[in-house]
């Protein structure tokens, strides 16, 4: 039996997240030697500093929001056997853009159907469900509850029993 879910990541719950991990960056990258720094893409330098005036305060509530996802997460997972969705909103994008919207300071928008997992110690996987009409991949997330990391892999792989024969890889 397959049943929609309601989103339950909030706005608040990303924005969080962001907040924490510009500040951890901007931390991690003001601590290089100049040299290092001149090496960092532009999008990623600019969305890291602009957190060096955060608070203590809003980077601590940026960090609690791990563990608000935490329990979001589980507590939907608890209700059914897995949860599928995209691994993504949308396609793939260029290895050279640093983030898929072009905007550092949309830097999370591409990731929120995978945070919730990897922020709540659940297994998740990512199989190809499909292409684009370009030809790009579509990924699709089987998440399960905590521990489940066989019956993950087991839908996994029957789903890839299932599914039409895939395209070959490129080659080099």
């Amino acid at each position: 039996m397959v049943e929609p879910i309601d989103p339950f990541l909030s706005r608040e719950m990303l924005d969080g997240m962001d907040r924490f991990w510009r500040f951890r960056s901007w931390t991690d990258i003001s601590a290089l030697p100049a040299e290092r720094r001149a090496r960092i893409l532009p999008g990623i330098a600019q969305w890291a500093t602009s957190a060096k005036d955060v608070s203590a305060a809003d980077v601590f509530h940026g960090f609690s929001q791990m563990d608000a996802i935490s329990v979001a997460a589980n507590r939907v997972v608890r209700d059914f056997d897995f949860v599928l969705s995209p691994v993504a909103p949308i396609p793939a994008f260029p290895a050279e853009q640093a983030y898929p919207t072009g905007d550092p300071m949309r830097a999370m928008e591409h990731i929120a159907f995978t945070l919730p997992y990897n922020m709540s110690g659940q297994p998740a996987v990512s199989v190809n469900c499909g292409w684009t009409e370009e030809g790009l991949p579509i990924g699709l997330q089987i998440a399960g509850e905590r521990f489940d990391d066989l019956g993950v892999l087991r839908l996994a792989q029957a789903f890839e029993q299932l599914r039409p024969a895939q395209r070959p890889w490129p080659r080099l």
